[in-house]
């Protein structure tokens, strides 16, 4: 069984003692504040979302998403924390507003690993890495685990990886977040290759822990008192990063055929009987509402707020479940409204994500990144060769090693230097993807 005082941990990755927690400013508003303040964050305002390169701006970004999302995981906690402290923290010092300055940090940071172009970067990059240039000896040296990390590339992974890592302090800690708002953030807490992953268990799905993490998160996992399942780089999740899956589910349900009806790839009349059936009828104030994109806009909030007191609900039953390891599945899929998540989901691929406009920005993309991450590992390559063998490197891979960063720093094993390429590449923006391909290409 979890304990919520070690689940709260306030201690910092990177440092060696913990943080007060007081009324003012606690230790997870604090990591709320580090994580919006980064660079990676910044970046999420360029990042596709659903709709790559959009027509529109009004389409929301992977940053609006985030914030969003955020929104939506504050009140969560909030609600959650205040059933934790009746429950289990009644003579501590934390207040539900602590629950939910985690979830909010935590969903700031979701997303906050993927690369250009959304889920279909992440698509690209597997791909490449199985069948693109070089794929037959690329990983002579690697481990499987290692090769998986990226034939299985994960912006989840990645995003652990920029937290604890690649952010202010470089491999000294990264943000410095607490590790309770490291636990939250985890929604997949495994490695890349595991054995045994149990039946319906929505954190074992995908990975959220590469190799060059595996040490990391082993220490965050003893810190929160997460149960190991089994004997593999394999746990059981924090139980708040349920809420943190819980309101990016609920902001995709929604959000996205709201998107798709502002794009005039949903009509008002569909999306209007979505929404209503979300919400379950029509909100009292409703006919006041005269223009239909403020009506959908409109409704479009009552659901969230309908959703997130019916997931609290979920998750106040559920807690002894998920505290004690045995809660497999997602909440918002409890809901007397799973059937019609299902119907949107499956709305959404028809008419939102396999929109010809959609597939073909998606194109682009693919040719966009496919490009960067052969030139960027060939000249890696001949870099490795140069140091290992002292064969001269081509004019072009010497010019884009000046362009990689640290790239001549230092000789780094074959591991190192492709988690510096997908580092690299990842975390680029849509608009710095394109313009790189451009001058690659000798596009002026």
């Amino acid at each position: 069984m979890m304990d919520w005082n070690r689940l709260l941990s306030t201690k910092r990755f990177g440092q060696d003692h913990n943080d007060p927690v007081i009324a003012s400013r606690s230790p997870f508003h604090k990591d709320q504040d580090r994580i919006v303040f980064s660079s990676a964050f910044r970046r999420l305002q360029d990042k596709t979302q659903v709709h790559t390169l959009a027509e529109s701006d009004y389409v929301r970004t992977r940053l609006t998403h985030s914030m969003e999302a955020a929104s939506v995981g504050r009140s969560l906690g909030a609600n959650a924390g205040q059933v934790i402290i009746d429950r289990h923290l009644k003579d501590s010092d934390f207040s539900p507003a602590d629950f939910g300055h985690i979830l909010s940090a935590a969903c700031m940071a979701h997303d906050i690993g993927n690369p250009p172009f959304g889920h279909f970067g992440e698509e690209i990059i597997r791909d490449w890495f199985m069948n693109g240039a070089g794929s037959k000896s690329r990983a002579n040296s690697l481990t499987a685990e290692q090769k998986a990390d990226f034939e299985m590339f994960e912006g989840n992974a990645q995003g652990f990886r920029i937290l604890t890592k690649l952010q202010n302090w470089r491999n000294a800690g990264g943000l410095r977040l607490s590790y309770a708002t490291l636990g939250t953030f985890m929604k997949y807490p495994r490695t890349s290759i595991i054995k045994n992953i149990i039946p319906g268990d929505s954190g074992g799905k995908k990975f959220g822990i590469m190799q060059s993490e595996q040490e990391i998160f082993g220490e965050i996992a003893t810190e929160l008192g997460l149960l190991k399942r089994g004997s593999e780089n394999y746990w059981s999740r924090h139980p708040l990063a349920y809420l943190v899956e819980a309101a990016d589910d609920i902001c995709y349900s929604v959000v996205d055929i709201e998107d798709g009806f502002k794009l005039g790839r949903l009509g008002f009349a569909e999306t209007e009987d979505l929404m209503l059936r979300i919400y379950g009828g029509r909100p009292k104030r409703y006919a006041e509402v005269n223009e239909n994109s403020e009506r959908i806009s409109y409704l479009r909030a009552k659901c969230i707020g309908k959703l997130i007191g019916e997931v609290s609900d979920i998750f106040k039953d559920c807690e002894g479940a998920i505290l004690s390891g045995n809660f497999t599945g997602d909440l918002l899929h409890q809901s007397t409204k799973a059937s019609l998540f299902v119907e949107i989901e499956e709305l959404c691929k028809r008419e939102i994500y396999h929109h010809r406009d959609r597939i073909q920005a998606e194109l682009s993309g693919a040719e966009i990144l496919s490009t960067l991450l052969k030139a960027f590992y060939s000249a890696n390559l001949d870099w490795e060769n140069f140091q290992n063998e002292g064969t001269v490197m081509s004019p072009r891979s010497s010019v884009l090693m000046h362009l990689f960063p640290g790239g001549e720093a230092s000789k780094r094993s074959r591991y190192e230097w492709l988690l510096e390429v997908t580092d690299f590449v990842s975390g680029m923006t849509d608009s710095y993807a394109l313009r790189q391909f451009k001058e690659l290409k000798g596009i002026g």
